[in-house]
């Protein structure tokens, strides 16, 4: 009898419907055995709260999901109570698809468990304790119901071995599937990486060259071959944190008297490896987020950016310049350390701020953590789903050591721009944003982004700057094909738009600094990606009377 029992536990369909076991098409097939649309079944074996990354754009709706798996999980076992009505389950709705099913478990045979506080949470990962005890509950009331075989209708019975005999073929051929990935998952456990690690990685390949602007000498850049390589570290300690490690080599360098248009995967160590970006994330409850550079941080690590599809987050996936990806204004003081924070205020609306110091490695006088080079960002977001809006403010100190000073790090920048006053000139900035996003469909989205910075000299005479940015960007995501990307952009790079002060520069300003640019990538596989595209700058080192500047690349990216 004991045997009988197992046998009908294991391929009965309510059960997997019910308890919601690990494996999509078995339980997809299940839950349609058991009355359940094809389309929400297809809905249940897709479901994988737990795969989700953090990255850095979806960083809070990722950490929603992982608190998805983690309420029953971290904080001891949870009792379970037999309830003997579907109407006890608060959280049970007749509306639901699984309600009959589960209807029928806690009336008819008494075999289902709720929480004490009255909620079946059927959306849930369970524990092997919840497993235990609801399988428990079901085998008592079997054991009940069937006692020693006497009280059973012989028409039962007999259906029951009419249906042992039809499903002994596919019991056992689900042994020796489970028996096969028991050995899988033993032989995964014994060669994985690490159990709290996982390794990523991006290798961007690309060919460039930059042309035009002849009378600024941008004309005499050779072609290149780029590269630049990236292997992430990302651990997990409880769930719903996450360490990064990042490792960078490159070889990919600016062009010469190009001030513009700097690509996104440029960065130079000679071939070596630096540590990129080592930062921690941990959540504070259910609606705050922190964050912790020590080394390599960015504002779009944690502020969202506005700027879907075209956001590639300085890789090598998405817009080929840093200018496209988003506004200037995520782009003053970064690269550095220090803290940042989100608050989800409500459904739609979320508070970010952060402090960043760029000399916080340093015991050096006027460096440090709080006496160097500095920048503060606050950014009040509302995302109300097919449309987003962010409102950023920033400010930031910059003591004139050199190409510290620069105020966008966006690369050279015009000149101007990036050091209105001079190199050894330390300064004030107050910077002004807004970025907003509108997804007209699923396959075209208009983002939209403008930027006003006010930079002070501290020098005498107490000069001031100001330097203006702002652009629009068109997406048409799987144009052509799955994962492919047409992006389009058009905007002004950041430039000097005049001086106030006694400065022997007050009379100067930068010409309009057009930037078009327009890239096509091409989706290979889920690994490899194919980019080429075009960018003309009108304007190259903030002069309307150089001749225009071009540059052409050939991006392939390989990412794991």
């Amino acid at each position: 009898m004991r045997k009988l029992t197992w046998q009908i536990l294991l391929f009965s369909p309510l059960m997997a419907a019910f308890w919601g076991i690990n494996a999509p098409a078995q339980a997809k097939e299940a839950a349609v055995d058991a009355g359940v649309s094809s389309v929400k079944a297809d809905q249940l074996a897709d479901t994988d709260f737990g795969s989700k990354q953090l990255s850095v754009g979806d960083f809070i709706e990722a950490n929603e999901n992982q608190r998805l798996r983690q309420d029953n999980g971290n904080s001891g076992v949870v009792s379970l109570d037999q309830v003997t009505s579907v109407s006890q389950l608060t959280d049970v709705q007749p509306t639901d698809w699984a309600f009959q099913a589960l209807q029928s478990l806690v009336e008819r045979y008494g075999c289902i468990a709720g929480y004490p506080d009255g909620t079946f949470r059927g959306n849930n990962f369970m524990t092997r304790y919840e497993f235990a005890a609801g399988l428990n509950a079901c085998l008592d009331q079997i054991v009940a119901i069937v006692g020693g075989g006497d009280d059973i209708d012989p028409g039962d019975l007999a259906t029951i071995r009419r249906l042992q005999e039809e499903f002994a073929a596919e019991l056992a051929t689900l042994r020796g599937r489970v028996d096969g990935l028991e050995a899988r998952v033993s032989e995964l456990e014994a060669n994985q990486f690490s159990t709290t690690t996982k390794l990523e990685g991006e290798a961007v390949f690309a060919i460039a060259d930059a042309f035009g602007g002849g009378n600024v000498g941008v004309d005499d850049n050779q072609t290149v071959f780029h590269n630049r390589v990236r292997l992430g570290f990302v651990s997990s300690f409880s769930g719903r944190d996450q360490l990064w490690t990042r490792l960078d080599s490159g070889n990919a360098a600016t062009f010469n008297n190009l001030d513009q248009g700097v690509l996104t995967h440029n960065f130079d160590n000679g071939g070596g490896v630096d540590i990129g970006w080592l930062a921690y994330y941990f959540p504070l409850g259910d609606n705050v987020q922190v964050y912790l550079p020590a080394s390599g941080g960015l504002w779009q690590d944690f502020i969202p950016t506005i700027s879907p599809y075209l956001e590639g987050f300085t890789g090598g996936e998405n817009a080929l310049t840093s200018f496209a990806e988003s506004n200037p204004i995520y782009k003053i003081g970064t690269d550095a350390t220090g803290v940042g924070m989100t608050i989800d205020l409500t459904d739609s609306i979320m508070l970010s701020a952060g402090y960043f110091a760029a000399d916080a490695f340093s015991p050096n006088r006027k460096e440090g953590l709080f006496n160097g080079n500095y920048s503060i960002m606050s950014q009040l977001t509302f995302d109300s789903g097919d449309f987003q809006l962010g409102l950023t403010y920033n400010h930031a100190f910059f003591n004139g050591a050199g190409a510290g000073n620069d105020i966008f790090g966006l690369g050279p920048g015009t000149t101007r721009s990036v050091q209105p006053f001079g190199d050894a000139a330390a300064l004030y900035a107050n910077s002004y944003g807004l970025s907003a996003a509108f997804q007209v469909s699923d396959s075209f989205a208009i983002n939209a982004f403008g930027g006003y910075t006010n930079a002070n000299s501290r020098a005498t005479g107490k000069d001031s700057a100001e330097i203006w940015y702002y652009g629009l960007g068109l997406a048409l995501p799987d144009f052509g094909g799955q994962g492919n990307l047409l992006g389009l952009m058009a905007g002004v790079e950041p430039y000097v738009g005049g001086f106030n002060g006694s400065s022997s520069r007050g009379s100067g300003a930068d010409d309009t600094p057009v930037h078009i640019e327009a890239f096509y990538r091409y989706q290979l596989n889920d690994n490899i990606s194919i980019t080429p595209g075009l960018i003309w700058l009108s304007a190259p080192q903030g002069n309307q009377n150089a001749d225009d500047a071009f540059v052409g690349v050939l991006r392939t990216t390989f990412s794991f």
